[in-house]
């Protein structure tokens, strides 16, 4: 460490998952990938270990930049199988992690998939990392960003049911996004003046209202208000066709109005590679772009490439932070 930038924190995620064998590889190849780096590993000491045994890796901590924070599994794991008796031990990582981020202990914050469905089995309410994290933060309204590359998309809405997305596209919410996306591509991706290629909602940008009428009646004055305010927008533009080469040039992010809209294409581009990074937040968070890979936790085949993406963006946006 250079003595004036905090280590980042990095969460081990899913304790069956493939975090912690995502971890260990990223601890080894990560001076290799960004030089100098520090990184502080929150997750248990012993689990570590005995995953790095079975995976036969040697001692990846030692001379690495890497050190581990313990703390301690609420139950055995078996690489694989859920055990809900460890959900508040995934979710004691991400308190951890961001507790250290808020006070300026840490530059950033990484983290390893996690698996919604046992959280909630465990009886806890749980959407996911964006959704946890912002209202640990008091933060109504994060942003989820995909990078891969060059390539931005950027979601007006996450997680939510097909049937949802329409009623939960509102001019408060597209004003909010937009603002949130200038803010944080400026002063944390360096952009001056970020060019936002707005998605419609429906087929074809609604057919000039023939395919429904979002696009007229809420999406294009969301673009209006957002250009008097001195955002760089532009649209609606149809999904099918502003992901080709030549319309992609025009922008720096697409603005994509539900999951399954921007995802696939920006997967497609960049899978394993990518980056998911939370905006609107007080704090700089990067993650993963896969989940837990349960089959593959313990067997040497998980890919660290997307868990050292992330080290490597959070560890560029935490200069300019």
């Amino acid at each position: 460490m250079d003595g004036h930038r905090p280590p980042l924190v990095l969460t081990t995620g899913e304790p069956a998952g493939i975090g912690p064998d995502i971890c260990l590889q990223a601890a080894a190849q990560l001076h290799a990938a960004t030089p100098g780096c520090e990184v502080v590993c929150v997750g248990d000491a012993s689990l570590l270990a005995e995953r790095a045994r079975q995976l036969r890796l040697p001692d990846p901590f030692r001379n690495s930049g890497f050190s581990i924070e313990h703390v301690p599994l609420a139950a055995p794991v078996t690489a694989g199988r859920l055990d809900p008796r460890n959900a508040r031990y995934v979710l004691a990582l991400l308190d951890r992690a961001l507790q250290g981020c808020r006070t300026g202990e840490f530059a950033a914050m990484v983290t390893a998939p996690v698996q919604k469905s046992v959280i909630n089995e465990a009886g806890i309410a749980f959407t996911g990392h964006t959704e946890y994290l912002a209202a640990a933060c008091g933060i109504a309204r994060p942003v989820m960003l995909l990078v891969a590359g060059q390539l931005r998309v950027a979601l007006a809405t996450t997680h939510l049911p097909l049937q949802a997305v329409g009623a939960a596209i509102t001019p408060a919410l597209l004003d909010e996004v937009l603002d949130i996306l200038q803010h944080d591509l400026v002063e944390r991706f360096g952009l001056p003046q970020p060019r936002i290629g707005v998605c419609g909602l429906n087929p074809h940008a609604g057919e000039g209202g023939h395919l429904g009428r979002e696009e007229i009646e809420v999406i294009a004055p969301a673009i209006e208000r957002a250009r008097t305010r001195g955002v760089d927008a532009s649209g609606p533009w149809p999904a099918d066709t502003i992901f080709t080469p030549r319309q992609l040039q025009r922008f720096d992010v697409v603005l994509a109005m539900f999951h399954d809209q921007g995802l696939p294409v920006l997967k497609h581009a960049g899978f394993g590679d990518a980056v998911n990074v939370t905006l609107g937040l007080p704090i700089i968070r990067t993650s993963v772009d896969h989940g837990t890979a349960l089959d593959l936790a313990g067997t040497g085949k998980a890919d660290a490439g997307s868990l050292l993406a992330a080290l490597t963006l959070a560890t560029q946006l935490a200069v300019r932070a």
